[in-house]
C-alpha cells in the first residue's frame, strides 16, 4: 500500500517541480533584461549585421556588457567571427592588440569632436589631436578608450545623434544601455505623436470634404 501511494505521489511532485522550474526560468529571463541589456546587445549585433543566434553565442561567453559593441564592431570591420574575437579577449589580449592583429589601427576608433570632450573621452581625443593623422597607426589606446569610443559610435549612428549629446549623457552617469533605451523610448513617443497628429489631420480633411459634397 505504501509503495502504491508513493508511486501515485511521485508524478505529482515531479510535475510541481517542473512547473516551478519553468516559472523560475521565465522570471530569470524577465529579470535578466529588466535593464534592457539583452535588447541592447541584440540591437548592436543587428546594427552590425550579426545574426541573433550568433549574438546569443557571444552573450553566453559572459563578456562585460559594454564590450559587446567592440566585438560586433570589430567583426564587421575584419570579417572575423564575433565568437573568435570574444575568445581572444577573454584570453587576456587587449582590444588594441586584437585590432593590430587584424591589420587595423587606432584610426578605426576615431570620433570627431568639436572640442575637448573631457572624461572619459579626453584621453583618446588628446592622442588624435596631438599626433598627425599619417602617424595614427602608432597610437596605443587603452581598453576603456576603445570601449567608450565604439559604444559612442554605435549610439550616434543608430539614433542619429551627435557625439556631444552622448558625452553629456555619459557625464550624467548613464550607461550605454540606459542611453539606448532612452533614445528608443523618445523615438517611439515621437512616432506615436506623429501618428495621432496625422490621424487627426486626416479626420479633419474628411470632415471638410464631406461638408463640401453637401
Amino acid at each position: 500500500m505504501r509503495k502504491f501511494l508513493i508511486s501515485l505521489l511521485l508524478p505529482i511532485l515531479f510535475a510541481g517541480f517542473t512547473a516551478f522550474d519553468s516559472r523560475a526560468d521565465v522570471n530569470v529571463g524577465i529579470a535578466a533584461d529588466k535593464d534592457g541589456i539583452r535588447e541592447f546587445h541584440l540591437s548592436i549585433g543587428t546594427h552590425y549585421g550579426v545574426k541573433e543566434r550568433e549574438i546569443e553565442k557571444v552573450r553566453a561567453r559572459s563578456l562585460p556588457d559594454d564590450e559587446m559593441a567592440v566585438v560586433f564592431f570589430l567583426s564587421s570591420r575584419t570579417g572575423i567571427s564575433p565568437v573568435v574575437l570574444v575568445d581572444l579577449r577573454l584570453g587576456g589580449i587587449s582590444w588594441m592588440d586584437i585590432t593590430f592583429r587584424y591589420g587595423l589601427t587606432a584610426e578605426l576608433y576615431y570620433v570627431r569632436f568639436a572640442s575637448d570632450p573631457g572624461p572619459p573621452y579626453g584621453n583618446a581625443w588628446g592622442h588624435y589631436k596631438k599626433i598627425p593623422r599619417k602617424k595614427w597607426g602608432k597610437i596605443q589606446l587603452a581598453d576603456d578608450d576603445i570601449i567608450n569610443l565604439v559604444n559612442l559610435k554605435f549610439l550616434a549612428e543608430k539614433h542619429q545623434c551627435s557625439p556631444e549629446k552622448i558625452v553629456r549623457m555619459k557625464k550624467q552617469g548613464k550607461s550605454f544601455a540606459n542611453m539606448h533605451t532612452e533614445f528608443k523610448k523618445a523615438k517611439a513617443e515621437k512616432e506615436q505623436k506623429k501618428a495621432i497628429a496625422k490621424k487627426s489631420s486626416d479626420g479633419k480633411a474628411k470632415g471638410k470634404k464631406g461638408k463640401g459634397k453637401k
